[in-house]
């Protein structure tokens, strides 16, 4: 689908497959207007490499494994309030992303996914997680600023490794 500029998807939808919009070098924006929707899968937007810009409907819960991986144009993502889990790698080397807010609502965030998102200038997790994973924000070397919840018990492995503008 190297033509695909943008895609909305309407309130119809229920659910969406597995690497349904994966190497869709061409699309710039995603707008899920349906409430059906309860999770990204894995792979849907893999490889996006100009996707600017996605809303996610509050219906959504999960976000599978390499949803948004290697969107290299995601500048900025709003996780919703109704996301309780980030799997694996989600965002990895999504080289463009400079926020991030990890919402109350988010019980667990799975290994590697931040890794290499090198603009990723700062993070606020604002979740009840207890654990960050091996490898979860290693090679985000722009990193100045992380704010990590008094929820936190475990840092794993190389969790920040490479984060060479890593300030507090």
């Amino acid at each position: 689908c190297t033509s695909l500029t943008q895609v909305s998807i309407p309130s119809s939808v229920k659910s969406i497959g597995e690497y349904s919009f994966s190497q869709c070098s061409m699309l710039e924006q995603i707008t899920i207007l349906s409430s059906s929707i309860t999770l990204i899968n894995s792979y849907t937007f893999f490889r996006c490499s100009m996707l600017k810009q996605i809303t996610i409907p509050s219906s959504v819960r999960s976000i599978r494994m390499s949803a948004f991986r290697e969107c290299s144009s995601l500048v900025e993502i709003e996780i919703p309030s109704s996301v309780t889990y980030i799997d694996d790698e989600v965002f990895r080397s999504c080289s463009s992303l400079a926020q991030i807010t990890i919402p109350s609502s988010t019980k667990k965030i799975g290994h590697m996914v931040f890794c290499d998102c090198s603009s990723l200038k700062q993070i606020t997790i604002l979740s009840s997680i207890k654990l960050i994973k091996y490898s979860t924000f290693s090679g985000c070397s722009s990193l100045q600023q992380i704010t990590i919840p008094s929820s936190v018990t475990s840092i794993e492995d190389s969790a920040f490794s490479h984060c060479t503008s890593l300030k507090q």
